[in-house]
Formats: C-alpha cells, sequence, structure tokens
C-alpha cells in the first residue's frame, strides 16, 4: 500500500517529516509493508491538487494533507476554500484525505502548539495506516470521543 504525504512550505514546522516517522515507527511495529510519497507545495489552498496528483500520478492508495493555517481571517478562509478542495479531490478519486490542519488560534503560546500540531500529524499518520491495514480497530473506537491535537473527549452517557 502507498501512502501520499501532502504538506505546505506555509507550515510552521516540518508537518510532512513529522507524518512520514510517524508512518515509518508505526507501520514498522504493526508489520504493515507500506510506501510513501511526499509532494510538498507552497500553501494550503494547493494541497487538493497535490493529493490529486498523489492519486493519479503516483497511485497512492490514501494521503494525509498536511496544512497550517494562519492568525489572520484570509488564513482561516483559504483553509475552508482548502478544505473543500480537498473533499472535491476525495470525491473525485473515490479515496480517502486525511485533511490534518493546524490553526494558529489554537494557542498562542508556541510550544503547546508545536504540541498539538505534532500529536494532531501523528494520530492521523497512525489513522491512515488503520484506515488500510486495520479498518476495525476504527470500528472499535467508534463513540469514544477520540481527537487529534487534544485531549479525548469523554463519551456520552446514553443511559
Amino acid at each position: 500500500m502507498k501512502i501520499g504525504i501532502a504538506d505546505t512550505m506555509f507550515a510552521r514546522a516540518n508537518m510532512g517529516k513529522i507524518a512520514i516517522d510517524a508512518i515509518w515507527k508505526e507501520s514498522k511495529k504493526q508489520g504493515y509493508p507500506v510506501e510513501m510519497e511526499r509532494y510538498t507545495v507552497p500553501g494550503i489552498k494547493d494541497l487538493a491538487v497535490a493529493s490529486k496528483k498523489l492519486f493519479d500520478e503516483k497511485k497512492c492508495d490514501i494521503v494525509v494533507a498536511l496544512g497550517f493555517v494562519g492568525e489572520a481571517e484570509v488564513d482561516e478562509r483559504c483553509a475552508m476554500e482548502a478544505g473543500i478542495g480537498l473533499i472535491i479531490a476525495e470525491l473525485l478519486s473515490g479515496k480517502h484525505i486525511l485533511k490534518v490542519f493546524v490553526h494558529s488560534c489554537e494557542s498562542k503560546n508556541g510550544r503547546e502548539l508545536g504540541k498539538i500540531l505534532k500529536d494532531r500529524v501523528e494520530k492521523h499518520s497512525v489513522n491512515a495506516l488503520d484506515l488500510l491495514f486495520a479498518p476495525q480497530s476504527l470500528v472499535e473506537k467508534a463513540g469514544t470521543g477520540q481527537r487529534q491535537g487534544a485531549e479525548n473527549a469523554k463519551p456520552l452517557s446514553l443511559e
């Protein structure tokens, strides 16, 4: 199986490297036969085309699209537009694109924002492996309030 990593130059950390490292570590631990292809673009709105190219030209089975969203209002609009583009690329290809965006507004503390970024990228990268090799593991976590980049939410009581 082949995982595409689409990332940007705009990010304030090397999100692509974090994803690749997490995928290699987990795939070796689980014994998953995985290949990766990385495609780096200038900004977040370029991720949709990068993802589509990873599917069409590099024959990836899934893509992890990594974007960092700046603090300005225009950055949030760009993130929304990028998300829509990624959904369109996902629907056209019939394959999953895990959209991993980190927003500057999530923390004013650079160290904390770095921890959020690392956690979110690593967890979504493992999610990509699970979608390809162990989809039942996701079913087992359904309804458990899993989060990437923050503490898990508490599941609701249905009684």
